[in-house]
């Protein structure tokens, strides 16, 4: 699972302005684990995006990405 937290982290620096701020943290369940997304309070906007269709983005490349080891990944967003 600490690859699903590498891809998270790496999607989120990339869309920030303060890439030193992004925090992932794992949550790990029997068969689901919970990312959660913690960024400055100026970035949310861009993880999110118009309408939520950044965030969910992402969320489809975690859950594809989970799949892909037989897990189940769930991400929240944190504000």
């Amino acid at each position: 699972m600490e690859k699903l937290k590498e891809l998270v982290t790496y999607i989120a620096k990339s869309l920030v302005d303060s890439p030193e701020k992004v925090e992932v943290r794992e949550i790990a369940g029997e068969q689901t684990s919970v990312l959660e997304l913690k960024v400055a309070q100026e970035d949310l906007g861009k993880i999110i995006g118009k309408q939520g269709k950044t965030a969910k983005s992402i969320r489809i490349i975690l859950s594809a990405a989970a799949a892909k080891i037989r897990k189940r990944a769930v991400l929240e967003i944190l504000e």
